[in-house]
């Protein structure tokens, strides 16, 4: 016997090993089953007592399943007690007493019995109880009476309640009594002090008990604190009122919370530390309430166990209390049984394992009856936390119940045994059509029932093996994962089940679809009132769903009246004001998902004026000024400006007196004496200023000596034989008090004598009957009818000055060049300078220039030069060059000057030339340029030439250097170009014996090389080719009719000319220089040339002017070929003199 019971075991245990896995299936309702429970009540149940009693049980099941109670333990018939119903169809229990009863006798265990033909199922055991508000017990209160710096406990004490009351304390007003690191309430509901202050002494502390059910508020009778004060408190160190010892401990179940106590007493007031031994606290889990007094863990588990360390320090020491936390644990689930359907002749298990601590026992029931007490079943077998069955037949469907339980608690759970026989079946709807969002997760659901349990394959359009691994993965359940949905994956997918009594299958056609989403979203936004806010929000979303798109604000829906404005990618909002301030979301949806994306909008707007203005603290010249900020509108202060206004001097004007930060709302003004104030006050953010605060009362502070000291004291004379003593007035606010007058003292300075003394109300005072020209020491006072202000330190002053005796003489020259000179004289005696010494002032002019004709502006200039040296000299510069210059020196003082030294006449050397007038550049024809240039309006010299140096510029190269030089009657230059379209720079300066002067550069025009490419353009046309044929052609025959009719002997007439009565030829000096005239003296004569080699050509009638250059053409009677026109003025021609054709007008002129 005892073999065979050990194969038995060994075989019973491989079957256990080796079993397949069998998930948990719904089995479809139309199936014969047994019941289920699907709701009941909680374990422990509190009940109102101003209520019906409802005492939950659901369940279902194939038939109906019928219900039946247990009250501890017993048969309960309901029938019998006319309060309690059974709702139809169901098991929940209702007690009603309408007809009276005490809900207190339905107080007890009760349990729900769901039955049908395939079973019994069980619900938990639910502790009915009815919540309790007790009275507070009538009792009578001793003041506490505690010496100041004493720790105190006022206990509190409330009556037990279920649920247990929540307890707070206040005083007689319903105030809170304010609570801090030294005064708190602990877990228990006292109120401890950890030292007590003076103002603690009260008459009204009272606990409350607010009961949850009843929602009622019950009061202790109230605490009277006395508290004996003295000068001088004793400070002590930490000891602990809560917990008592140096050690304790505590005992919480897992899952629940954690709470940890320390709450010490000492002077000054302890902090309180917290650490666990051999670790460090679970900084995820755990917090630190009550000022640090209490340690929270919340959902504890087994490694929170440990010693728990709480250190009470001040300044005089420290104090610890360790507390020893176990965690003991209800039972918990690891595994809970589940339903289970087998096929006959099939094998299969329940499995309850539960673990707790101290561990839990496990009973197994079968159909509310204990598994030993009931028939025995070969097919059956326990084998410690599972039951194995092994080839079941139909006929023993059962509900099987696990009851694991310790002292800590117990679980009950139902796990029905049903044996069907049943060909697989398809439960979801038929060919369903899924979208959903590319790369998201993906579950094709196809549920599925079968017994034996079907086996499940999935196909995708038809084709291949069963999908499963890579991309797809198929659950026991039937459904078919996707890991990421992509749009390779779109198609038609079928599930097949097949079981050896058939198959089923189904179809879900998937569809992937691009997400939708916020590609813009709105950001928060701080705008000021008045103004306008847009939110924006751009969406994508796949082309064949439709969105729409939603804002909220603060999670309701926003309504776009007149005033709001939404479009496709933004919602605006003009004219801000306070009511649009909060969060604004935009949600965008579609059929299969949706996004959305919020923003706070904040409006700003300059704060509101402070209010409530007071004033204290009156002092001779201070005030405290306090006052009620108003609303700053989310914009903080930053700054309170406080202006004041004073009914004296400026009534109604009001000036700044002060700015304060903006987290100051009471100060003290510092004043001055005599001044009836009143002030007002302006907060400042940044949007703007507020309005000002109304005022504040008036305010007078009483009078006072002067503090200040006039200032700028001076004394100088208005005349030789006086002084003026002048200071400024003191300002209206240093006055001080009234009666103001000024005290002026004055006495030569080194005399010796007795202060000479003056009171005034002005701010001038005149001295007469002085030397002239003498020191005085000055000093003054400001006065007023509360006594003299302080002196002012003393000044020097000066009486008046008159005209100076002396003049400087043996003025004189030396070291003269172009443009400076040496100036020397010889000094005056300084007292007959008859007052301050200011400078020798030298003037000096330009009498005439050395270059003849040449006319400029007479202009006198002076220069002041400090000396007091014996030998005085100086330096005259500026100077122009060749030129007569003339001077004399005088000696000054502040208000007059000496007469006037010798006069000196001196010459300046000849120097270098400014830059000549002007240089032009222009274009005559394709290969030659024109220059023309004007003399200097300074030669500071005699001019013997021009200098013009040019080079060929190509970007940063530039060509060899080519020097021209010309006489100074030249001002012009025709330079024939070697290539066209070559570039060039000029320098030209203009020369005198000592060298060249200022350089003028210029460059040939940039538009020269394009002017030339368009001529070219313009000649290569035929339209142009033909045109100068025909006036060719018209000149040749013209002049064939010319030549005939003067071989015949014919004469034409000469037009007389208007000749200008000039000079022929120009006029040089002996050494060839050009004499210097003004501009319209040195005009070329009108109808002659100066050639560029500087030779004149005499002829008034040269054709250079008319035609091409070169010599005229002559009859035989000297007479001209062509009747020439008068000429243009040179101004009329310049930068437009190419050569002309003869114009065939004259030709026809010529046969007049």
């Amino acid at each position: 016997m005892m073999g065979r019971g050990v194969v038995t075991a060994l075989t019973l245990l491989s079957l256990l090993l080796l079993w397949r896995e069998t998930a948990a299936i719904e089995v479809p309702q139309d199936l014969k089953q047994p019941p289920t429970i699907i709701k009941q009540s909680v374990k422990d149940y509190i009940v109102d007592p101003r209520d019906n009693i409802i005492i939950e049980c659901e369940a279902k099941g194939t038939p109906v399943p019928t219900f039946s109670w247990r009250r501890n333990g017993k048969f309960f018939n309901i029938g019998k007690d006319p309060r309690v119903t059974m709702r139809k169809r169901s098991g929940t229990l209702e007690v009603g007493f309408r007809s009276g009863g005490r809900p207190e006798d339905y107080e007890g265990e009760y349990q729900c019995f769901a039955s049908n033909d395939y079973g019994v199922a069980l619900s938990n055991k639910i502790l009915l109880r009815v919540s309790k508000a007790p009275l507070w017990p009538k009792e009578v209160l001793e003041p506490m009476v505690v010496s100041e710096g004493s720790p105190l406990v006022l206990p509190c004490n409330p009556p037990p309640g279920l649920p247990p009351p929540f307890t707070f304390w206040m005083n007689s007003a319903m105030t809170p009594i304010p609570q801090d690191k030294r005064v708190s309430m602990g877990l228990n509901g006292d109120l401890y002090f950890s030292n007590v202050l003076a103002h603690d002494a009260h008459t009204d502390y009272s606990c409350n008990a607010r009961f949850l059910f009843t929602h009622t508020i019950q009061q202790k009778n109230p605490f009277t604190l006395k508290v004996h004060t003295s000068r001088k408190v004793a400070e002590s160190t930490p000891t602990f009122l809560s917990p008592s010892g140096s050690e304790s401990s505590k005992m919480v179940l897992r899952d629940e919370q954690l709470l940890l106590e320390c709450i010490a007493a000492g002077l000054p007031t302890p902090t309180i530390k917290w650490f666990k031994k051999g670790g460090d606290l679970p900084g995820r889990k755990v917090k630190f309430e009550n000022y640090n007094k209490t340690l929270k863990i919340v959902s504890v588990s087994e490694e929170d166990a440990g010693e728990y360390v709480c250190m009470a320090n001040n300044h005089l020491g420290s104090i610890r209390h360790s507390i020893f936390v176990q965690v003991k644990a209800a039972p918990y689930w690891l595994d809970k049984p589940t339903n289970l359907v087998l096929a006959p002749d099939e094998n299969g298990r329940l499995v309850c394992r539960a673990n707790g601590n101290p561990k839990p026992t496990i009973q197994w029931l079968i159909n509310g009856q204990p598994l030993e007490s009931s028939l025995p079943n070969p097919s059956r077998h326990v084998l410690g936390d599972t039951i194995i069955f092994r080839s079941v037949q139909m006929g023993t469907s059962a509900v099987y119940q696990c009851n694991a339980s310790n002292e800590h608690g117990y679980l009950l759970a139902n796990a029905f045994v049903s044996v069907l026989d049943m060909p697989p079946r398809m439960l979801g709807p038929k060919n369903q059509l899924i979208k959903v969002i590319e790369n998201n997760r993906t579950l094709l659901d196809c549920p599925f029932f079968g017994s034996p349990l079907p086996e499940l394959r999935w196909f995708k359009n038809g084709q291949g093996s069963g999908l499963d691994g890579g991309q797809y993965r198929a659950h026991i359940n039937g459904t078919l994962e996707i890991k990421r949905a992509r749009t390779e994956d779109e198609g038609t997918y079928t599930c097949v089940a097949n079981s050896i009594l058939g198959t089923a299958e189904n179809q879900v056609r998937l569809e992937v679809k691009e997400k939708t989403r916020i590609v813009r979203a709105p950001e928060h936004r701080s705008a000021v009132r008045g103004s306008t806010v847009r939110f924006d929000c751009k969406v994508t979303s796949d082309p064949s769903l439709s969105v729409t798109v939603a804002w909220t604000k603060d999670d309701k829906p926003l309504h776009m009246g007149w005033r709001l404005r939404k479009d496709e990618e933004s919602l605006t909002i003009p004219n801000v004001n306070e009511g649009d301030e909060g969060t604004y979301m935009c949600t965008v949806k579609s059929e299969i998902d949706q996004d959305s994306a919020s923003a706070r909008l904040t409006v700003l707007d300059r704060p509101d004026p402070p209010m409530d203005l007071d004033l204290s603290d009156p002092a001779a010249r201070s005030v405290r000024l306090t006052w009620i900020p108003g609303n700053d509108h989310r914009s903080p202060v930053t700054q309170f400006l406080v202006q004041f206004e004073e009914d004296h001097w400026e009534p109604g004007v009001w000036r700044d007196l002060f700015t304060y930060p903006g987290d100051l709302n009471s100060v003290i003004l510092q004043l001055v004496p005599f001044v009836n104030y009143q002030f007002r006050v302006i907060a400042i953010n940044a949007v703007g200023r507020s309005e000002p605060s109304r005022p504040s009362p008036r305010y007078k502070t009483s009078g006072a000596a002067p503090d200040s000291i006039p200032r700028g004291l001076r004394g100088w004379g208005s005349r030789k034989d006086n002084m003026e003593i002048t200071w400024e007035p003191l300002l209206d606010l240093e006055r001080n008090g009234a009666n103001l007058h000024y005290s002026v003292w004055w006495r030569r300075k080194d005399s010796g004598d007795e202060w000479n003394n003056v009171t005034t109300v002005g701010s001038k005072h005149v001295v007469h009957n002085t030397e002239t020209y003498v020191p005085y020491e000055i000093k003054i006072q400001a006065r007023n009818e509360f006594g003299p202000g302080p002196e002012s330190n003393m000044v020097i002053g000066y009486s008046g000055e008159d005209k100076p005796t002396d003049s400087p003489t043996d003025l004189r020259v030396s070291k003269v060049d172009s443009t400076k000179a040496n100036v020397h004289w010889k000094p005056v005696d300084m007292n007959s300078v008859l007052g301050e010494f200011k400078e020798y002032r030298l003037y000096y002019w330009r009498e005439s220039s050395l270059v003849p004709g040449l006319t400029f502006t007479k202009e006198r200039k002076t220069k002041g030069f400090f000396s007091t040296a014996a030998d005085p000299t100086g330096i005259l510069s500026d100077l122009v060059p060749f030129s007569q210059y003339k001077m004399f020196m005088v000696v000054a003082n502040s208000r007059y000057e000496s007469p006037p030294s010798n006069t000196v006449a001196f010459s300046t050397k000849e120097g270098v030339p400014d830059a000549p007038r002007f240089f032009r550049i222009n274009r005559r024809s394709f290969d030659t340029l024109h220059l023309e240039w004007d003399k200097p309006l300074e030669p500071n010299g005699m001019l013997i030439g021009y200098q013009l140096k040019y080079q060929t510029v190509n970007g940063s190269r530039v060509g060899r250097p080519i020097l021209e030089t010309f006489l100074p009657n030249v001002t012009d230059f025709t330079l024939r170009l070697p290539d066209r379209s070559a570039r060039y720079k000029f320098y030209l300066s203009a020369l005198t014996q000592v060298g060249a002067g200022e350089v003028f550069a210029e460059e040939s025009p940039h538009f020269a090389n394009e002017a030339y490419m368009d001529q070219v353009d313009i000649a290569t046309q035929g339209w142009f080719i033909g045109l100068m044929c025909a006036i060719a052609l018209i000149i040749l025959i013209l002049l064939i009719v010319c030549f005939i009719k003067r071989s015949r002997g014919g004469k034409y007439p000469v037009r007389d000319k208007k000749d200008l009565p000039l000079d022929p030829v120009d006029h040089k000096d002996q050494d060839g220089s050009f004499d210097y005239h003004s501009d319209e003296d040195n005009k070329p004569l009108q109808g002659s040339q100066t050639s560029l080699d500087g030779n004149v050509k005499e002829s008034d009638d040269s054709l250079v002017d008319y035609g091409e250059g070169g010599d005229g053409q002559f009859n035989e009677d000297g007479s001209f070929i062509g009747q020439y026109t008068v000429k243009k003025d040179k101004d009329e021609t310049e930068g437009n003199e190419s050569s002309e054709a003869t114009s065939p007008v004259n030709a026809i002129y010529s046969l007049a």
